[in-house]
């Protein structure tokens, strides 16, 4: 789906509908303490553990939960130019991150473009996105809070805390998030990291594959074969991974 400032595809992993309405969450002081260094320390490794960007992501809104005085959780990923909903704990936060794209104004888009935490005491008394509010008016929210997710020095995404209950959101309450989200930047990138590092090796073992097949077909060496597929690749303005996998595939180039 394109939009005009950012291109946003939606997905759900890890998702889980609470059914009905949930009672406002607080957090107390001893709340708080319980979640100290150790249970950010075993967060790092569920994190260092977690199997991709999505199963990442999903640790980070699941103990969101519990960390903090929030009745959902969402986080909003970017990479190059587009937007992507990458986790929610209800999918009453995805239909929240939809309608401010959607209508272009709001707390999470502020997030996103200043690179600032944003907090909402009150969406009934909320002035600086008015059409927002008043929309919002429809879901069982009222305050909410969303912190910057930096990684490297860019952007790459918001955490999201969303309460029904008015001014739930603690000075406290914003300096856990970022520690949260600092934790949470870090293995996003990291898992970005290894999935591109696999997505690379298997590019190349798909161009080696397309590499061997036209060397035994047509008795060409490696430097021709390969120069053979990266000038269709141009050629066609098609991916060289994507054209390995067409000659693996059909046994031939289509085109």
């Amino acid at each position: 789906m394109h939009h005009k400032a950012m291109d946003q595809s939606v997905r759900l992993p890890d998702v889980r509908s609470t059914g009905g309405d949930p009672p406002a969450v607080s957090a107390t002081v001893g709340d708080q303490e319980s979640f100290g260094a150790d249970a950010f320390a075993r967060l790092a490794l569920e994190l260092h553990d977690a199997g991709g960007v999505d199963e990442t992501v999903g640790a980070v809104v699941t103990f969101a939960l519990q960390a903090e005085a929030c009745t959902y959780a969402g986080v909003m990923l970017t990479a190059r130019g587009s937007r992507e909903i990458a986790a929610v704990t209800d999918p009453l936060v995805a239909e929240i991150y939809q309608l401010q794209t959607d209508i272009g104004e709001g707390p999470v888009l502020t997030a996103l473009s200043e690179g600032v935490a944003v907090r909402v005491e009150d969406v009934a008394a909320e002035t600086r996105w008015p059409t927002w509010a008043r929309l919002l008016t429809q879901y069982r929210v009222r305050s909410s809070l969303h912190v910057p997710m930096w990684a490297g020095g860019q952007l790459i995404g918001v955490l999201s805390l969303f309460n029904t209950a008015p001014n739930a959101f603690t000075a406290d309450d914003e300096a856990i998030a970022h520690i949260l989200a600092r934790h949470a930047s870090i293995a996003v990138a990291s898992a970005r990291d290894d999935e591109m590092m696999a997505a690379a090796v298997d590019a190349r073992k798909l161009v080696g594959q397309a590499m061997g097949i036209l060397m035994e077909r047509f008795d060409l060496d490696e430097a021709r074969a390969f120069e053979i597929l990266k000038r269709y690749s141009q050629q066609h303005n098609v991916k060289l991974r994507d054209v390995a996998q067409e000659l693996i595939d059909t046994r031939k180039l289509l085109r």
